[in-house]
């Protein structure tokens, strides 16, 4: 890649502001977000998804500006697309950021210009609904003025050992020219290497099937999880059993949340059916995973009966709401299923989250959210839900947790990190 490369990194979120700085480090970076409030902390170098830290924005202020305004990235000749794609509440494809995205960077594309899209889509999104978008744009013509390319962002939120230059990357071009040149920019700043796909759909395929074989497989071990407490059995001691085998894949029950597992299976299954096939398989694990936070719910009123408690205006709390442990990221979290469900009961619901307390966090989640540690308040619930593994739940002991129950303390474990739970998923 020539060293006067310009890039712009449309989209700061998760995934842009680490491969923003990254890119960084070598090239002239502009980094554009709608959200000026994002843009105005991370100019004092405050990075409220804490993927990137004040010291790392700092060692890259040279390379690296923010703005809101378009025609602040209308220098650049590389534009890389990071915004997200969620589904709509019928579970289909929602493809307005990226396609607003696209008109955005049509209005300052220029000759000889390159478009990469990192956002997981279903193939053909890039050069059948994208492309047509860049171009009505522009005014320019694809494959002749300007080209595009597709490289799958691999980020895996809140793990500061998989950042985004150790993670192996899937590039492509749409043609073998740009390709090479498309994989040439992240040779350049990923350290972990790249694979070249043959072409943009491939490599659309391949990242949103990572995510459906994930959410296969752990809708397999969640309804193990269903057989083996009809059972009584643990389910966590049998999959350490199974796992002494050298080729068991060794996952956990579980809720399935976030921006990727919970939602990629479905741009997938769109696509499918819109070409006339039923993905049964598919269909039949997202059915399965959506339906745990119920299963946790009725599990739970079922240990308020066996204790002589309460359902109606119960007091239950619930300890972590985002969709994964050590994350402020709330996006697609099923504990949001387990607080309506709870509400269904009639029961009174207190959450607490110590990783969301950004009044932007608190304003994403649809439920009010403790400003306090309920373990250092006064207040007895009837029950407590442990929903997510944050470092800060896993040093509780259970004795903690019973000087803020009414007795006997009926203790939910969804994480495995309670000490004698009263259930366990």
């Amino acid at each position: 890649m020539n060293q006067k490369d310009k890039i712009a990194i449309i989209g700061l979120g998760y995934v842009g502001l680490p491969l923003a700085v990254a890119c960084a480090e070598k090239y002239a970076v502009v980094g554009l977000d709608i959200s000026q409030s994002r843009i105005e902390e991370l100019q004092t170098g405050y990075d409220r998804t804490f993927e990137v830290s004040k010291d790392e924005l700092e060692g890259v202020k040279q390379n690296l500006r923010f703005t809101s305004k378009v025609d602040e990235i209308a220098d650049c000749n590389i534009y890389i697309v990071t915004v997200p794609t969620p589904i709509d509440a019928s579970n289909r494809p929602d493809l307005t950021p990226l396609i607003k995205s696209s008109e955005t960077v049509g209005r300052v594309l220029k000759k000889g210009d390159i478009v990469i899209y990192e956002s997981t889509v279903y193939p053909g999104v890039t050069e059948e609904v994208c492309v047509p978008v860049l171009e009505k744009s522009s005014g320019l013509k694809f494959n002749k003025d300007f080209f595009a390319g597709y490289s799958p962002e691999r980020i895996n939120p809140g793990d500061k050992e998989h950042t985004v230059k150790k993670i192996l990357k899937v590039t492509s071009g749409s043609t073998p020219e740009i390709a090479k040149k498309v994989d040439a920019l992240y040779q350049s700043i990923i350290e972990a290497g790249t694979h070249l796909a043959s072409s943009i759909k491939v490599a659309e395929a391949s990242k949103v099937i990572e995510n459906t074989q994930r959410d296969v497989n752990i809708a397999l071990i969640n309804e193990l999880a269903l057989i083996f407490d009809t059972m009584g059995i643990d389910t966590n001691e049998v999959i350490e059993a199974a796992a002494t085998k050298w080729n068991f894949i060794k996952l956990t029950p579980g809720l399935v949340g976030g921006h990727c597992i919970g939602v990629d299976p479905y741009y997938l299954t769109f696509k499918a059916e819109e070409l006339g096939y039923k993905p049964n398989l598919i269909l039949g694990a997202r059915q399965i995973n959506n339906g745990m936070g119920k299963y946790i719910v009725e599990q739970t009123v079922k240990h308020l009966i066996k204790h002589d408690k309460k359902i109606k205006d119960s007091n239950v709390l619930v300890m972590g709401v985002t969709f994964k442990e050590n994350c402020p990221d709330t996006r697609n979290t099923k504990v949001v299923d387990i607080i309506h469900e709870l509400q269904e009961y009639h029961v009174n619901v207190d959450a607490y989250d110590p990783w969301v307390d950004t009044e932007v966090e608190r304003k994403s989640f649809p439920y009010p959210l403790l400003r306090h540690n309920p373990i250092e308040a006064d207040k007895k619930y009837d029950a407590i839900i442990v929903a997510v593994a944050h470092d800060q739940f896993k040093s509780l002991k259970r004795a903690d947790y019973e000087n803020i129950s009414t007795a006997p303390a009926v203790l939910i474990d969804i994480k495995g990190i309670v000490e004698k739970p009263t259930w366990r998923l």
